[in-house]
This record gives C-alpha cells, structure tokens and sequence, in this order.
C-alpha cells in the first residue's frame, strides 16, 4: 500500500515500530469519511506487514483528536437513514480493524479526545496519556450518542462508568480515565514520549507471535465461564509450547541467553546479571 498518498493519516517508521499518526492538525485531527477510510486502510495493511512489530498510534498537533469534523456533521444532517447507516458502518469497520489488528497498538494521547476519538483507545492496546488530557463522551450534547464506538468502550470501561458519562457528556480527566480502564498510564506532557518508549521496549522484549495470540485470547475468553473455554485455553497453550517460537523462548530462558526476537538493546528482566 502506498501510504503516501494518504492525506489525513501519515505512516512513519523506524525500524520495526510504526508510527500512524492524524494529520489534521488544522482541526485537531477531527473525524471525516476519508481520515476513517485510510485509518481502517492502514490498520489492515499493518496488520500484516512483516517489518511491523509495533504501531504507535498518535495525533498530529496539539490534540489526539477533537472528535467528528464539523463539516463532516452539517454534511450528515442532510444524509437519508440508509446513508447514516452506511456512513456509521464504515467507522465501526475501521475501529474493528484497529481491534483486530495483529500488532501491539499503543495508543499517545495529549490535548483532547473527544467523542469518537475515544473508540481508539478503546480498541488500542495499550494508552499512554498526557496528565492534562480533557476527555469527554460529548455526543449527546449534539442530539446523538455515541452508538458506534459503545461497544468497543463498554468493554472498556464497563457499564456503569459507561452509562454515566454517555448520558451527561461531561469532560473528564486523565486521572478519571486511567481509573476506569480507559487509559493505563498518565505522565506529565513532557514525558510522554519517555513513557511510549519504554512501553515499546517492553514490547520488543515478547515474542511477536505470541503477542498476537495473547491479545486475541484476552478478547475471546473475557467474560466467559472458564469451563466454556478450558479446551480452547488448552489448546492455545498446547500450541505455544510446541511451536518454533515457544521453543526458542523456553530454550533462550534455560540457557540464559537472548531469545531470537531480541535485539542487544533490549533485555527481559530475568537476563539482568546473566552472562551475554
């Protein structure tokens, strides 16, 4: 895929890390039909890209995302039902992609996310925000609600966070957001970048694929009766163990050594003071 054609997302990387950033600063990199369609279009391609081990997903500017472009609304209100339905579609498309997405996504968050902005970071992986991020479901203070991103968010963050703030569209902060799930670590502005860096370190210490087989495994035994899924979690394991990967894994921590996936900048703990 050519990302440079893109024109409100762009792809940069370094080595095995990608960066997908929102490059509508103009508009705090609001929401529109096309920054949707190359969001969707890139989380795709990546997820199957071979020299991606890790997306850092980031906003352009001084927010993360303000939410839906103002165009983009005035243009809805004239739209059929059948055409909301399509539109609505194609941004449960896209973060379903992010969702699916066979790479670890971290999620830097600054200034605002707001409204639909949010469903990125529920469907990230990991978020990372700014202490002085503001926050907000703010849909029905615009006559609508935030239908398309709930059940990624419900998940999340649970129903009654959830209901509370869907019905009130208040703001709220960093602090609040880490409480309920939504983000997992706040640092101050200026340590943002520190702070994705060190969580991306942790990253490339793990092996990729098994990476992608516990992120998937989170989704599809969470909130179920462990009886329902003992053969699948069996098997998962069972598979691990025995494959290329596990073995070198488990081969790398009895001998003390570097696994495969390991560069000489990057160490699990248990190697700290073994010979290298």
């Amino acid at each position: 895929m050519d990302f440079d054609t893109f024109q409100h997302v762009r792809v940069e990387r370094n080595d095995s890390v990608t960066s997908v950033i929102l490059a509508r600063p103009e508009v705090r990199n609001a929401f529109g039909p096309r920054l949707i369609e190359e969001l969707g279009a890139t989380f795709t391609e990546l997820s199957h890209d071979p020299d991606t081990r890790v997306i850092v997903m980031c906003g352009d500017g001084g927010s993360f995302s303000a939410g839906a472009d103002i165009n983009w609304m005035r243009e809805t209100v004239s739209y059929t039902r059948q055409q909301n339905v399509e539109d609505a579609t194609r941004l449960a498309l896209m973060l379903e992609a992010i969702k699916r997405c066979d790479k670890p996504v971290v999620c830097r968050v600054h200034g605002h996310a707001i409204g639909g902005a949010l469903g990125l970071l529920a469907t990230s992986d990991y978020v990372v925000a700014a202490e002085d991020t503001v926050f907000a479901f703010s849909e029905v203070k615009l006559g609508i609600v935030p239908a398309v991103i709930s059940p990624f968010v419900l998940r999340r963050i649970g129903l009654s966070h959830a209901r509370a703030l869907f019905i009130t569209g208040e703001r709220f902060t960093s602090e609040r957001a880490e409480r309920m799930g939504l983000a997992h670590v706040i640092v101050p502005k200026d340590g943002l970048d520190a702070e994705i860096d060190r969580v991306v370190g942790e990253l490339l210490t793990a092996a990729p694929g098994a990476i992608t087989v516990a992120k998937h495994l989170a989704s599809e035994v969470a909130f179920r009766d462990p009886r329902e899924v003992m053969m699948h979690t069996a098997e998962t394991i069972a598979s691990k163990r025995t494959d290329e990967e596990g073995q070198e894994g488990l081969t790398a921590f009895l001998e003390k050594r570097r696994p495969s996936w390991m560069d000489e900048d990057h160490s699990p703990a248990w190697l700290a003071g073994a010979r290298r």
